[in-house]
């Protein structure tokens, strides 16, 4: 938590209402931020939806029975993981500054390694080794330095930035459940890095991980951290889309330059001709982060707008007025209300229904489309 604001601690009905709320249809991180900030609390947001639905022209979204979400947090008990909710004391501070911050996490191991410094190392999953040589230096030397290390415990860069840092502390962020391990032989790993590190997801127990919650892991892997160092990347990789997320959250973005005949270090190249700092040693991404660290980390206010917790409807020409601005093309919602005419309030409420409805889809930057 930043400085001067307490923590937050939810009952356990506070805490079921929420579980059930992220899971139900249609439901994202940021359009719970949104249902709550209106509603007041996730337990009238959960009554509200089938009329939101209905309101947006849509079916009733499936929403998750409170015996689903009961067994939920008895698994978890059970498997020794706590479930965490944004603005309790173990979730992770910098996460929670993220715009799509997930309202609850999973998080299993020794949660003392939260409040190191975070940097977040990732790469290639077919790794040079070159590449795994460089990510063992320079992980060893953010360690006594006295950073931890952030990475997706995949196959090659991750794999060895978590095997450097097991002694002192790394963070393994999971595309699934806490007990669905990717890859599997990683497992083993795993178990090595909770006895001092972390491993932390917002999906829930039994889940697979697939291709999708890959960029979706990534964006926590980032918003954990002060930056993100590129090892090695191809020209498509999924570690530049870790840095693309980086770049989106304020984060710092660094990269090892590697040979121009090798087309793992065309994208960390790359990234280092559009501005990443390049890097050879520690010391590198140290210097750029030490005036970040510790710095007062002010969490995003709400708009008034949004705080309202007023559920009247919008009148039917106001709906139709802003359902006319959307397309499939994405658009802000700060463009939506001055080109509609309406309160922030009402077209806040029109995109909720239609969300609900599951017929818009929201991205980055405050951006809307159609879907």
């Amino acid at each position: 938590m930043s400085e001067g604001i307490e923590p937050i601690r939810l009952t356990d009905e506070q805490r079921l209402d929420w579980l059930r709320l992220i899971r139900s249809q249609n439901v994202g991180p940021r359009t719970f931020r949104a249902l709550l900030n209106h509603f007041g609390g996730a337990r009238a947001a959960l009554e509200a939806l089938p009329s939101l639905a209905r309101r947006g022209g849509g079916t009733a979204p499936l929403i998750c029975p409170r015996e689903q979400a009961e067994r939920e947090i008895e698994a978890c008990g059970k498997f020794g993981v706590a479930l965490v909710a944004l603005g309790e004391a173990h979730y992770p501070r910098r996460l929670q500054m993220i715009d799509d911050a997930p309202p609850l996490i999973t998080i299993r191991g020794n949660a003392a390694v939260l409040v190191m410094a975070p940097v977040a190392i990732v790469g290639s999953r077919n790794a040079s080794a070159a590449g795994v040589k460089i990510t063992e230096r320079l992980t060893r030397g953010l360690c006594e330095l006295g950073f931890a290390t952030v990475s997706g415990l995949a196959r090659g860069i991750d794999a060895a930035a978590h095997r450097a840092s097991i002694a002192t502390g790394t963070i393994a962020v999971l595309a699934g459940g806490q007990d669905r391990v990717y890859p599997p032989e990683h497992a083993g790993l795993l178990d090595e890095i909770l006895g001092t590190g972390l491993a932390l997801t917002e999906m829930p127990l039994g889940w697979e991980p697939r291709a999708r919650d890959f960029p979706r892991r990534n964006r926590l892997i980032s918003g954990l951290s002060l930056g993100v160092l590129i090892v090695e990347a191809a020209k498509r990789s999924g570690s530049l889309i870790t840095a693309r997320l980086a770049l989106e959250q304020g984060r710092e973005v660094f990269a090892v330059p590697g040979s121009p005949l090798d087309p793992r270090a065309e994208g960390t190249n790359s990234l280092i001709k559009q501005g990443a700092t390049p890097v050879t040693e520690a010391d590198d991404i140290a210097s750029v982060l030490r005036p970040i660290i510790g710095a007062d980390l002010q969490a995003p206010e709400d708009d008034a707008d949004e705080t309202e917790k007023s559920s009247a409807e919008p009148a039917p020409d106001e709906r139709a007025c802003v359902i006319a601005l959307l397309s499939p093309a994405s658009v802000s919602i700060d463009d939506l209300i001055r080109l509609s005419g309406t309160s922030p309030r009402i077209v806040r409420m029109v995109l909720l229904e239609l969300e609900i409805a599951g017929r818009i889809e929201r991205h980055g930057g405050g951006l809307v489309s159609l879907i």
